[in-house]
């Protein structure tokens, strides 16, 4: 367990962030352990070859406990980094900063010949092996990803608005407790740590490829908490037409449709893939929609998120 010891001043400065980075190297994970990841398999199918390679990249999951190098995935030093910025901090680290955190990764194992042999280049190395990964795996499935984050941000902050902190951190994952000020995360069965937050705030990270929540675990590390976002089911799928019933009646084929596959936030991109319609399609609608007090909206960062009203769910419950 991770036990982070908060007080009312890191509470009162616990904010929410995404990194486009930590989403391309979790996803290492469901590529080497595709089992353990059976919401992304449409995707794994698409990538699942880009590990069977002689490259930093494939060597970069630890041997035994599947850890990753801490530089690989530099804290955010913004909500809302950008992914060229982020890439560009992986290649200022110091190679003995590299070297000593994939060493951590591997423990007793060797290293593989392919990170070892030139230390002073391994993180310009690495550093272009994720720009060729992002470029190939992440960045052209990024905006529903980063649509499907903002919403989960958008959901904790009205948790937060509502609930408080304490079922806010509660929610995080299923077996975190909070007491007394003390914020404990299972973080493996062999893992044991105590941090003092000490008035440095606590960033809270959605992400779509974690099965728990992950978190740094050295004494200079700024307090992170990456957690499993929510509605990563929705990612890859698209939504079948909706079936004969009163609301297709109601308000038609087209806005049934639309309202069944707004069973979480939404931008109006992501109901346009998930629907198989233009955008400009699914804004008119929204705006019929939202109009009837049927969807309401919220800004969630730089998109425009959309959420059933608590009348439209009663509506799809009746129809079914």
């Amino acid at each position: 367990m991770i036990s982070y010891q908060l007080g009312v001043d890191d509470l009162a400065d616990m904010r929410f962030g995404y990194s486009p980075l930590l989403e391309a190297t979790t996803s290492l994970w469901a590529l080497r352990w595709p089992e353990r990841h059976v919401l992304h398999l449409p995707w794994i199918r698409r990538h699942r070859d880009l590990l069977a390679t002689d490259s930093p990249l494939a060597a970069l999951v630890g041997p035994e406990r599947g850890w990753l190098p801490d530089f690989i995935a530099p804290r955010p030093t913004t909500p809302l980094p950008d992914i060229a910025d982020e890439l560009h901090r992986v290649r200022a680290t110091e190679p003995t900063k590299a070297l000593a955190d994939l060493r951590s990764v591997y423990g007793q194992h060797p290293l593989p010949e392919v990170l070892a042999r030139r230390p002073a280049a391994l993180p310009d190395a690495v550093a272009d092996a994720l720009t060729d990964y992002w470029r190939v795996a992440i960045e052209p499935y990024w905006p529903r990803m980063r649509a499907v984050l903002e919403a989960d941000m958008l959901h904790r902050g009205q948790l937060l608005a509502r609930e408080g902190a304490a079922t806010l951190l509660l929610s995080l994952d299923r077996r975190a407790h909070f007491s007394g000020g003390v914020l404990r995360l299972y973080a493996g069965a062999s893992l044991e740590y105590d941090v003092p937050v000490a008035k440095r705030g606590l960033l809270l990270i959605p992400t779509l490829f974690a099965p728990q929540t992950i978190s740094p675990v050295g004494p200079d590390e700024p307090p992170v908490v990456a957690y499993p976002a929510r509605g990563i089911g929705t990612l890859w799928e698209s939504v079948s037409p909706a079936g004969p019933g009163a609301l297709v009646d109601l308000i038609g084929r087209p806005r049934a449709r639309l309202l069944a596959a707004l069973d979480g936030p939404a931008s109006t991109t992501d109901l346009a893939r998930r629907l198989r319609v233009t955008p400009s399609a699914v804004s008119q609608h929204l705006a019929v929609l939202r109009a009837t007090g049927l969807v309401s909206r919220a800004r969630a960062g730089r998109v425009v998120l959309y959420a059933r009203t608590e009348l439209a769910d009663r509506l799809i419950d009746k129809s079914h």
